[in-house]
């Protein structure tokens, strides 16, 4: 087992990344529910960074689940748990043997053309589309993969629910009961994987205040933003992301 020293600029840059993930997960959707990872990288090794990630998203889930509790699409939430059961098996047959960074790629790509179809409003966009288990299904399927191999299942999901074009507050609690479920059934592969140990856990312990402040910091701030100057910064942060894991999936190729 590694041993984790961390500095005091990686303790801050740890911190910084559980609060910046806590206000994406309590007020815009977990659009930046991948940063910590890479962030988080730098000081240790990738593997011990997501173990010290999930139980930390699974507290973040939890507090803005609860702070939304009850409000969500139900037909929507239940056709992408459904696929997300599928998702995560998946996700567990294949850990450590499909490349991270091709995961990361991927998803990226997705979430950068979306925000980009998004921001110059091609035809059609800005059209509410009806509930679809199909698209549903698929959406928590490909969700639970990629979150359980790099924790970056939060495109997939707001790709599909951007074209519901749900209120603010209902795409927010439809996003937070799915993600509370996912990552809480994620536990049971961590676990099996032996990905857990004494130091992630006290690592855990540690940030787990910036997490729980990030997530209050979170449900105020969508609270006090108008419905459209929330979707367009939501849409603006999933364009970011797409574009961080673009980047960590390219410093990760071999021979980059």
């Amino acid at each position: 087992m590694m041993t984790i020293h961390l500095t005091p600029s990686a303790w801050m840059v740890s911190a910084i990344a559980m609060l910046l993930t806590g206000i994406s997960k309590g007020g815009f959707g977990g659009v930046l529910g991948g940063i910590a990872v890479p962030l988080m990288a730098v000081f240790m090794p990738p593997s011990t960074a997501a173990a010290a990630t999930l139980p930390m998203l699974c507290l973040m889930d939890l507090s803005s689940a609860g702070a939304y509790w009850k409000k969500w699409s139900s037909v929507d939430l239940w056709a992408m748990l459904f696929g997300s059961a599928f998702g995560i098996a998946l996700g567990w047959l294949a850990f450590g043997l499909a490349p991270e960074w091709s995961i990361k790629l991927a998803v990226g790509a997705i979430a950068v053309l979306f925000a980009l179809d998004r921001i110059l409003k091609r035809r059609g966009s800005d059209q509410a589309s009806p509930p679809n288990r199909l698209a549903g299904y698929g959406a928590g399927l490909i969700a639970g993969l990629t979150s359980t191999l790099a924790h970056a299942g939060g495109p997939p999901v707001l790709v599909y629910l951007f074209g519901r074009k749900l209120p603010k507050e209902q795409f927010v609690a439809t996003v937070s009961v799915f993600f509370t479920i996912v990552n809480l059934t994620k536990l049971i592969p961590y676990v099996a994987l032996h990905l857990f140990s004494v130091e992630v856990m006290w690592l855990c312990l540690l940030l787990a205040p910036f997490a729980s402040l990030g997530v209050w910091l979170g449900v105020k701030l969508q609270r006090r933003v108008p419905e459209r100057p929330f979707f367009v910064a939501t849409v603006a942060l999933l364009g970011i992301s797409g574009l961080q894991l673009i980047w960590d999936a390219l410093h990760s190729m071999p021979g980059f």
